[in-house]
């Protein structure tokens, strides 16, 4: 566990056992700065983007197989890959984790259990006894997520009785009506709306094998209390189920119908929904049952682009849950410009274009609360036109205004177009969501179907940052959108100085981003708000000189801050401090760190989750974030001798 600097105040001496500060020399910091220079470069693709491997846990894995396996397109070698990778990631207590040095997790347990099953490894191997001892001592089957409990029920091994109702007709709800389909983020919107067919059509397939030995006999482990109205909406589901029994046939053979046509008009041109295993995999599971073939072509599309999301290697074959080309080339261009490559350098502009290349002008979802706002902006993925968000935008924009383009009048009119869409999105209260506009309906978090992590868009403390850094650069400081946005941001600011981090794990992430949006502002480094942050930063600093903070402080606060340190954290912290301008000797021992941790390579070894998902259920090992950031820290503390 991590150990905390005794002094917080900036420029303190060293807590008492701790090295003098030895303060790093500009040659030190311009050799680290070219080797991570120079690798990343290496890294570019012949058509301009940078993508790093989007790394999350093996649920994605045994998933896979299992959708396969429901599909009728599952075959022994690519089964054995997969199963070869989850055996690799199995902890000695022979349960699998949701991230890198974290706990074990029942629901990721169980899912990789049934899938070594399924691969054919026998009930008594000693691994799966193991993994059978941590299910039931967690309480077996019955305390599993929803999520999981569909995936049995899916192949008879959970009855559908027990899986919360959720009836197609909610298609029909209108979008001012509480628990429409609107009222969802779209990553949760596109997942519901097809799972709405897969329950109520109620498939069971068999497996060719029983679970029974992980059903503890007990009652299932509550995840967490209910509030009033989870009580109300548990009612709701009770009724609902009842209609299940017996729906209206001609409104449900419409709902069924409608449900169809949505989910093939979000069909993207790379085969998936939205870019993402969730929806991605459900959509393929509803069209199925609707009489899609194997052969149908939005079947074969959704199926032959998961290819393009396979990794093998010496471990096995693993499926990434999505990949962040926009996302990893934007801050790639603001790394490399950091470093000091000049604005017109080749790869810059080869970068710049692919950039441009990738502009949504394809109103989406998010039209429904914003009607009359022309399209604009960037999305995550390579192919994602239905959901552009506002944090890829903002840092797309920041990265295009870095480049000497050779065509700037095309740079000007994406750059307006993008700055214009992401400043409609701003939200009621002056936040800014990453998908969608207001939401932020709480009551759909308490839906009993709703235990897989984060189901709503509300506006956060990073996104918001990184949106207000955009407009200061595009010289709108001064408007009322962000005038608003740094006054939700000020005011979402914790009691200890820091700052929640919604993308990033945590506290160091959405610190380390909201403090240069600020300075960017026009806030003064003196201002006590944000010498506060940097006291906060400065008092989480690891012994040896780094920064860490483990995923588990979005479920404890007491981890806030705490970890092992990472080149990545690290950076982030490098990054706000340097936002308030002092070279402090924490700066020093964080530049010390960085460059005494740097590979002969360039990079950095970077084996824990950094990047979240869904706070408190999913997070992410992004790859390039070990490179990207700290180049970034380097680049600008250099700048600074």
């Amino acid at each position: 566990m991590a150990v905390r600097t005794r002094d917080t105040r900036p420029g303190a001496a060293p807590s008492p056992g701790q090295a003098p500060v030895r303060p790093v020399a500009p040659q030190e910091l311009d050799r680290a700065r070219a080797r991570a220079r120079d690798h990343l470069l290496g890294l570019q693709s012949e058509d301009g983007w940078w993508r790093g491997e989007l790394q999350t846990n093996v649920t994605m894995d045994a998933e896979d197989l299992l959708l396969r396996e429901f599909l009728g397109a599952r075959d022994e070698r690519a089964t054995e890959l997969a199963a070869r990778w989850i055996r690799s990631q199995q902890r000695e207590d022979g349960s699998w984790t949701k991230f890198y040095g974290g706990p074990g997790d029942l629901s990721t347990t169980i899912e990789a259990y049934v899938a070594l099953r399924l691969a054919g490894d026998n009930i008594d191997a000693e691994h799966l006894a193991r993994a059978r001892g941590f299910i039931l001592g967690r309480g077996g089957l019955e305390s599993a997520r929803v999520f999981t409990h569909i995936w049995l029920a899916l192949f008879g091994l959970w009855p559908w009785e027990q899986v919360p109702a959720l009836p197609p007709e909610m298609i029909f709800l209108p979008r001012w009506f509480p628990l429409n389909p609107y009222d969802f983020a779209c990553w949760a919107r596109q997942t519901v709306v097809a799972l709405t067919v897969v329950r109520s059509l109620r498939p069971a397939r068999p497996l060719g094998l029983g679970v029974d030995e992980l059903r503890s006999g007990r009652p299932p482990i509550k995840r967490r209390a209910p509030t009033w109205r989870g009580r109300l909406l548990a009612w709701l589901d009770a009724a609902l189920r009842l209609y299940e029994r017996r729906p209206l046939g001609w409104l449900r053979r419409r709902a069924l119908d409608r449900v169809e046509d949505w989910i093939v008009e979000r069909q993207e041109e790379d085969g998936s929904w939205g870019g993402i295993q969730p929806p991605w995999v459900y959509s393929l599971i509803a069209l199925s049952l609707r009489g899609h073939s194997l052969e149908h072509p939005v079947m074969r599309r959704g199926l032959g682009g998961i290819e393009g999301f396979l990794i093998q290697d010496e471990l096995g074959r693993r499926l990434e849950a999505c990949q962040s080309p926009v996302w990893d080339t934007a801050l790639a261009v603001t790394a490399l410009t950091d470093a000091g490559l000049v604005p017109d350098h080749p790869a810059l502009v080869r970068a710049a274009d692919w950039l441009l290349g990738e502009e949504v002008r394809v109103r989406g979802d998010w039209a429904v609360r914003r009607p009359g706002l022309p399209a604009g902006g960037w999305a995550f993925e390579f192919a994602n036109q239905h959901y552009p968000d506002t944090d890829d935008t903002a840092e797309v924009v920041l990265a295009l205004r870095r480049v000497r383009h050779p065509a700037p009048v095309r740079v000007h009119g994406a750059v307006a177009r993008a700055v214009a869409w992401a400043q409609g999105m701003q939200s009621s209260d002056g936040g800014w969501g990453a998908f969608d506009a207001d939401n932020a309906r709480r009551l759909v978090r308490e839906l009993p179907f709703c235990d897989f992590g984060e189901v709503i868009d509300d506006p956060s403390a990073d996104v918001c940052a990184h949106m207000l850094e955009m407009l200061a650069v595009e010289g709108r400081a001064g408007t009322p959108p962000a005038r608003r946005g740094a006054a939700w941001l000020l005011e979402a600011q914790e009691p200890d100085g820091s700052w929640f981090g919604r993308w990033g794990v945590n506290y160091v992430y959405g610190t380390g981003a909201v403090l240069p949006a600020l300075r960017a502002h026009g806030v003064p480094a003196t201002d006590p708000r944000l010498r506060r942050a940097g006291w906060w930063l400065e008092s989480v600093q690891n012994a040896d000189g780094g920064w860490g903070e483990d995923p588990r402080s979005y479920d404890d606060r007491a981890w806030a801050g705490r970890g092992q340190s990472t080149a990545s954290q690290t950076a982030w912290a490098l990054l706000g401090l340097h936002a308030l301008g002092e070279r402090t000797p924490a700066v020093e021992r964080g530049l010390r760190w960085l460059i005494e941790h740097q590979r002969e390579d360039g990079t950095w070894d970077e084996p824990w989750y950094t990047g979240t998902g869904f706070p408190g259920d999913y997070y992410i090992n992004y790859h390039l974030y070990r490179l990207l950031f700290p180049l970034s820290a380097l680049g600008r503390w250099g700048s600074a001798t």
